[in-house]
């Protein structure tokens, strides 16, 4: 929630109008409270595994996941994309969590080099009108990375790499 509101906040200092989403228990009426909005952004923190917790240090990095179901899904992989170039450019690495087979659920990638994951059956990715993109910013359940993304000085600069992002993919 905490980079929730930076991110908000990086938005509009930079001119975008944004609506932020209640908290439906039924996922769809979040995307259907959205309707009209150029761009859909859902942010969360990533986990792993049960069976992986006590080595949850061995995972870390953001994940950005679209959905081959959403009917803007070229617009869908530009702005992921866009926002994983940005959160390389300020330090951020993608995780490789979700692209192995071994450790991860294997979502197939979108753009490798950005962390852009498939993901068909995300609630918010499939069911949004608009191009939709989902951010792991990181993966809370490593120690390291929690403290991490705790600081409000490390949530401010992925805050503004993500609105950045937006805003090389938004016309």
């Amino acid at each position: 929630m905490a980079l929730a509101g930076e991110l908000v906040e990086e938005l509009e200092r930079r001119g975008f109008a944004v609506r932020r989403i209640g908290h439906h228990r039924v996922l769809s009426d979040r995307t259907r409270e959205a309707e009209g909005a150029a761009l859909f952004v859902s942010i969360h923190h990533d986990s792993v595994k049960q069976q992986f917790l006590d080595d949850a240090e061995w995972f870390s990095g953001f994940s950005l996941f679209v959905s081959r179901l959403n009917p803007a899904l070229d617009r869908s992989v530009a702005c992921a994309s866009a926002i994983g170039r940005q959160l390389r450019a300020a330090g951020r690495l993608p995780s490789r969590y979700h692209a192995d087979e071994v450790f991860g659920a294997p979502r197939p990638y979108a753009d490798p080099a950005n962390g852009v994951h498939y993901y068909d059956n995300l609630a918010v990715a499939r069911t949004a009108a608009m191009p939709s993109v989902l951010v792991e910013a990181g993966v809370i359940v490593n120690p390291h990375e929690e403290r991490e993304l705790d600081d409000p000085a490390v949530r401010r600069r992925i805050a503004a790499a993500i609105a950045r992002g937006v805003g090389d993919c938004l016309p």
